[in-house]
């Protein structure tokens, strides 16, 4: 009988554009997310959980150009009917559906906000990853530019809360009527050109006013010396589109008549120039002045996607990229208003505005501001010197643990005690507690304060160690008391 080839061990490893996130990263996250849903709710907005997976009917055209149906998402076709299902894309596209599905139950308008993970089948590279966290809030079902406004201010509120101060952050706000107004000035209908027009204007982040005009002219040299096609529009034809992202002013003032210049007549174009008064003259209302947000025509990724407002917050200040040099944190939140998502399941159109937080990108910032506390503070570990006293160690523990106090027994083989220390060292606990039959005989606990430990072997002198030794005997009945001290002393 032939041998059986043996089956080869599977290999340990991340799929490609995934990772893994271990204990001090899930409780950061936690905690900023904790922050962010305590200042949506006290602006009066509900959670809302929906499934991870949608039908990929339900969740749209998602990429741009792309029409197989799992192109950009993970998706897979039910066995038994023709149906594609998807893991989300966003959490937009889900709301849309929902609000479709249950608009009869919700209020009107429906506010809500949902935080989770989405995947995006998509190719990743350094800090990209094909599955992230998002944390959205929105408003459906009124076109009051008092929504807009309003999820300006809860942005910024949101920002502060979490750890970024003013002047650190500005949160702007452009239009995309004003964008049509100025395509209708320039001549421009629905097709090929008008779109070469919108994908150009998407570059102006990255090529400004310059190459914007080359682009919409006969075009330009990128970087790597390629030639890249331009749009074939005349110099005089391109001018409107360069007054518009041009137009930012001293004052949110000066910017809306530039703005009112650069749209003529077009009677779209003076709509959304209105818009955005209402929501400088709301925001101010409510003491949010230009320092936090304003007026800004250069806003201009996502104007494909919107339909009215559009907002970005933006992080002012500088960190070092990979090679050392000093760049801008750039954006870590976007959002606006999408009248015609709804519309897909209803064939009404639905007012709707909303932002999304991107949640790592967040945190990454916090990171870089040292906002963050690092590694999170493990437990206490209660020490096993006598294997028959087990019963003991694990009435310490409970003890601790009723006081709010993070604790374990040492659960490992207890015969070399420095091994035990060094556990509790690898999980950064704060204290170790240790009792042996001695110590249980006379009433007593040893007490090891493992963060000052730490400090006394990198720093501290001679004088500061005896006014505050590293371990000390305590009463048993102090154990709390004493933990509590020492946890609340390295928390200073």
């Amino acid at each position: 009988m032939a041998k059986q080839k043996k089956q080869p061990r599977p290999k340990a490893e991340t799929p490609k554009g995934f990772r893994d996130y271990f204990g001090a990263e899930v409780s950061e996250r936690k905690h900023m997310l904790d922050q962010i849903a305590g200042v949506y709710h006290r602006y009066g907005f509900d959670a809302l959980e929906s499934s991870a997976v949608e039908t990929v009917e339900a969740l749209g055209k998602f990429l741009p150009d792309v029409d197989r149906p799992n192109e950009g998402v993970f998706a897979w076709q039910e066995a038994d009917d023709e149906k594609w299902l998807a893991l989300r894309y966003d959490l937009t596209a889900p709301l849309a559906r929902v609000y479709a599905q249950h608009r009869n139950d919700l209020p009107t308008p429906y506010r809500r906000f949902a935080m989770g993970p989405v995947w995006r089948n998509e190719k990743p590279g350094p800090g990209r990853f094909r599955q992230f966290y998002q944390c959205d809030a929105d408003t459906v079902g009124t076109a009051s530019m008092a929504a807009d406004a309003e999820i300006c201010a809860m942005l910024a509120d949101t920002l502060e809360t979490v750890g970024i101060p003013r002047g650190d952050y500005l949160i702007r706000v452009n239009n995309r009527k004003v964008l049509n107004g100025v395509l209708e000035v320039m001549g421009l209908d629905e097709g090929a050109q008008r779109d070469a027009v919108l994908r150009t204007i998407d570059k102006f982040d990255k090529v400004g006013e310059a190459g914007v005009r080359e682009l919409l002219g006969k075009g330009r040299l990128d970087a790597s010396g390629a030639y890249i096609d331009g749009v074939g529009l005349e110099d005089a034809q391109a001018e409107p589109v360069l007054a518009f992202l041009t137009s930012k002013g001293a004052d949110a003032g000066e910017t809306l008549a530039n703005l009112s210049a650069a749209v003529g007549d077009s009677k779209i174009g003076a709509e959304g120039v209105d818009e955005l008064k209402q929501i400088a003259d709301l925001l101010a209302a409510q003491g949010y002045g230009p320092d936090r947000i304003e007026i800004d025509p250069s806003v201009v990724r996502g104007l494909g996607y919107y339909t009215g407002p559009v907002f970005e917050a933006e992080l002012t200040f500088e960190i070092l990229d990979e090679k050392g040099r000093p760049r801008q944190f750039g954006s870590v939140a976007g959002g606006g208003r999408y009248d015609d998502l709804v519309k897909r399941f209803t064939g009404q159109a639905v007012p709707a505005t909303g932002v999304s937080i991107g949640v790592d990108r967040l945190l990454a910032a916090l990171r870089a501001k040292g906002r963050m506390g690092g590694q999170a503070k493990g437990p206490v570990v209660v020490t096993v010197m006598d294997r028959t006293r087990m019963a003991d160690y694990q009435a310490m523990v409970a003890e601790l643990r009723d006081a709010g106090i993070r604790a374990e027994v040492y659960l490992g083989n207890p015969k070399n005690f420095g091994n035990q220390l060094k556990y509790a060292d690898k999980r950064r606990s704060p204290v170790a507690v240790i009792a042996g039959s001695d110590e249980f005989e006379a009433g007593k606990i040893q007490i090891k304060d493992l963060v000052l430990g730490a400090k006394i072997a990198e720093s501290a002198t001679l004088e500061e160690w005896k006014e505050r030794p590293s371990q000390f005997e305590c009463a048993r009945g102090d154990l709390v008391a004493k933990v509590r001290e020492i946890i609340e002393a390295s928390d200073g």
